[in-house]
């Protein structure tokens, strides 16, 4: 009986986990000439979800800084003259004024 309670238990959890990575392979970024650039440098260590999330607050200031934050604290591999337009694109397409 424990064992059958078990392997329900880690069934639903292994489920649970699928569902939330299929929707987040929905998640689409808006499209110009650097959406490329930011996939291959963002969403190789995180989903682009964030990006969606944060862009309710995100002004040029502070997409400066989370970048920034990712190259220095978190050893993202990004060039200077790509983090600019990393930031750019994100300024562009979810900042706030």
């Amino acid at each position: 009986m424990r064992r059958i309670t078990s392997l329900l238990l880690l069934a639903a959890a292994l489920a649970g986990s699928l569902g939330a990575h299929a929707s987040e392979g929905q998640l689409k970024l808006a499209t110009d000439a650097d959406t490329a650039l930011v996939m291959a440098r963002c969403a190789g260590c995180h989903s682009v979800d964030y990006i969606q999330m944060n862009s309710t607050f995100m002004k040029r200031t502070t997409w400066e800084a989370e970048v920034k934050k990712m190259i220095k604290a978190y050893g993202a591999p990004v060039a200077d003259e790509e983090a600019v337009r990393i930031v750019d694109y994100l300024t562009r397409h979810y900042g706030v004024e």
